[in-house]
Order: C-alpha cells, then structure tokens, then sequence
C-alpha cells in the first residue's frame, strides 16, 4: 500500500500472518483473510468494525495465537479487501459465510467475536447456515442491531430528529480524513475512546480508520444509518455473550443491553465502567478474556454446544450474569478475568464518571 495503515511496534501492531487466503463472497467480492497460530488449536474468528482491519484486532491476535488458531478478515472494502459495488448487510452476512467456509472444515466449530459492524455482521448472519454449523459461541462487542443514529452521543445535543439529521451528515461525511495529526488523534478519541485512553492506543485506532478509503467509509455509513437487525437478534441460538463500554457514544451501553434482554441464549453482559467504542484497544485483557471464556465453556474440551431449537421458549436461556467490569477488566467485587494478568498496565480507562465530566 502507498501508505502506513496501521503501527508497524509494540503491542497494537499486526503480527505477521502464518497463512494468508482468499475468500470469494457471494458476489464475487474478494476477502483477505489471515491465519495465526497452530492449526489443531481451538478456532476463533475475528470481524472488526466500521473503518478498521485485521490489525485492530492486534492485541487479541497477540494474546490468543499461543494456543489458538486465530482467523481474522478484512471486511470488504477494508484493509487489503478490495472496494465492492455492493454494500448491504446481507453482503455482510455473505461476506463471513465465505470466510467460514474457505477457513472452517465441514463441521469444525469456532468462537465468533464481532466488534462494532463485525458484531452486526454476526447478527446478519443469525440465519445462514454457515454460521449455524460452525459458530459455537459468538461474543457481541460494542455494538447494537438498531436506531444507530438515533442513539448515539457522539454530537452534545438532545436525542431528537435534529441530533440523528447531524449525526447522520457527520458520521457519512465524504471528505476525506486526510493525514493522522494531533487534531485529528483529538477527535477520534473524543467520538469513539474513552477520555483517558493512552496516546499509543489512540494512535493505533487513528492509523487504522485513516487508512479507510473515503467512498467505502461513507458508503457503510449509510447502511448503518438504515440499520434494523432485530429480527437477526433473536434468532441467535447459540450462546453469546455481549460486551460494551459505559462511556461509548457510538453505540451507547443500552444497545448493549437490550442485545442481552432479547438474546434466546446470552451467557454474560460485561459492561467495561469508561470504556468508550474501541474495547479491543481501549481494554484489550477484558476483550480477549471474553474470548478465552467462551473457548472454554464452549468450544474445548468435550462436545461442542449447540445452538437451542427454534422453538425452544423465548428467554429460557436469559443471561447468566451481568458485570461491571472497569476499563482494567476487573469486577466490582475485585475479580480479574482469566488471561487478564497484565491489565493494569494495558486496560486502563478511567471510570464513567470522571469521563462524562472531562472534556476532549
């Protein structure tokens, strides 16, 4: 590429790939898709959001590869996936039913993890079979299934048609973002981080969204406006766990838990106290330790879990739990996650209350 997309140090820069494909979607469109880690390992797929690539995925990729094997893919027209005509969620549900067949063996089952549109995408896919076949647990990461616009805080207005008009205009802008400077490290942290995120995570996140093109950012933009994936909600069955940020204002934590209330399965609702919209890099311990706790209860060792009938009773499998969990990944009553060690180094954010107060 003619420019730097992503950091090329430390913890927030891709690992290098042990095997990189090709997924053809429905439509022809071209996917690139990276491996990481053994092959026999436990299988977890990765699909990133809105505006990024693989390599927001870094520090999960990271933290997982030892004893996983970790599928991640650039959405199309993101990344190293070529722009396509079509833009739609049914194209994103083609798009991940492509990348489970070319990667997954008949059969093979996988933990599923979407952030932001990747967590849409998943919800898009609710009925292909694809994902019936291969997902055996999905996690649900600052995301929401609709009324985007409507709810989101990013402008400091009253909720109204006014606030969702110029929401709309400004998240769909077609200008280009142009280079990563000082200003605009300011107001990516401002829309999508919480207020204490360090400067490292903050340029990661920067360098990626950046590199977007413009006509693919806007493009998504409008389909994300029209968002209505309710009915892909409930038709979840398999287990899933949800996780969000107190303090995002691209997709504020009441999606979060209206996704957890109408889930037939939802396993767990995490809510990160001053995370704002980018938790794989504003708390990558907790994120990566969601994942880890659907591997283990889900995917290895023993029989893999199956997605609930259809016409099992609606909310039979509510949550099992709800934590609040703050931007280091701990539990108010102090418990850290699994695979979380290091989180006070890595996952710090500071609590919802300091971050309504502060200011960009």
């Amino acid at each position: 590429m003619s420019r730097l997309t992503h950091v090329t140090e430390g913890p927030y820069s891709p690992p290098p790939a042990r095997r990189e494909s090709v997924a053809v979607s429905a439509d022809g469109a071209r996917l690139h898709v990276e491996e990481h880690g053994d092959e026999d390992a436990p299988a977890v797929v990765l699909a990133h959001g809105w505006t990024c690539s693989t390599a927001f995925w870094a520090a999960q990729i990271r933290a997982l590869a030892p004893d996983h094997r970790v599928i991640a893919y650039d959405q199309r027209g993101h990344g190293r996936s070529p722009a396509a005509s079509t833009h739609s969620t049914t194209a994103l549900a083609d798009d991940l039913a492509a990348v489970l067949r070319t990667t997954l063996a008949p059969g093979q089952r996988a933990v599923i993890a979407g952030h932001s549109m990747g967590g849409m995408t998943l919800m898009a896919a609710a009925d292909r079979p694809e994902l019936t076949e291969h997902a055996a647990a999905l996690l649900l990461c600052s995301t929401g299934s609709a009324r985007l616009t409507a709810e989101a805080t990013v402008l400091p207005l009253r909720p109204g048609p006014l606030r969702t008009r110029l929401t709309r205009a400004v998240l769909g802008s077609r200008a280009p973002l142009g280079p990563v400077t000082p200003v605009a490290r300011a107001v990516l942290k401002y829309a999508t981080m919480a207020p204490g995120t360090a400067p490292e995570r903050v340029a990661a996140c920067a360098r990626i969204v950046h590199a977007c093109p413009a006509k693919v950012r806007h493009a998504w933009s409008e389909v994300l406006a029209e968002l209505d994936l309710d009915a892909g909600v409930r038709d979840l069955r398999m287990p899933v766990a949800v996780l969000a940020g107190t303090a995002d204002r691209l997709t504020p934590v009441a999606h979060a838990r209206a996704l957890a209330a109408a889930l037939p399965r939802c396993v767990g609702l995490t809510e990160l106290t001053g995370a704002g919209h980018m938790t794989p890099v504003e708390a990558p311990e907790a994120v990566t330790a969601a994942i880890v706790g659907l591997v283990r209860d889900h995917l290895a060792p023993g029989p893999a879990a199956r997605p609930e009938p259809a016409g099992r009773a609606e909310g039979a499998q509510r949550a099992d739990h709800t934590e609040r969990t703050h931007g280091t990944g701990r539990t108010e009553d102090g418990r850290a996650p699994e695979a979380a060690e290091d989180t006070e180094k890595a996952g710090r954010a500071v609590p919802a209350e300091t971050a309504e107060k502060e200011t960009p």
